[in-house]
């Protein structure tokens, strides 16, 4: 099993226990690629949910960026029920995880096909 197979194994771990969702594992793993080598370096593969310029990123790299999603009150609000999904005392969120949550929560599937 390669690390990236072990990492997308963690992450899906993470969705059914911490977020009590049943992954798609297509989509998870095309989101966790579109991540690219982030996922390996310790600091980058996680999201601070408290700290306002990671959140910012978030919003700015992957919502507007990637996703092509307007920026609105709905991007902070959707970024702020995901962190609390999540569970804000969880102090390892990972990016993978917090991006197919908000890929899934706006619809927005297809742009992984």
């Amino acid at each position: 099993m390669s690390k990236r197979d072990e990492l997308i194994t963690k992450y899906a771990a993470d969705l059914k226990d911490k977020c009590s969702v049943t992954p798609n594992m297509d989509l998870l793993t095309k989101v966790t690629v579109g991540c690219g080598p982030a996922i390996y370096n310790k600091d980058a593969a996680t999201v601070s949910g408290s700290d306002e310029k990671e959140l910012a990123t978030v919003k700015n790299n992957f919502l507007i960026k990637k996703l092509g999603l307007a920026d609105n009150a709905d991007l902070d609000k959707a970024i702020d029920a995901v962190m609390e999904k999540y569970g804000r005392s969880n102090r390892n969120k990972y990016r993978a995880v917090v991006y197919y949550l908000l890929t899934v929560h706006f619809g927005k599937e297809a742009i992984y096909n």
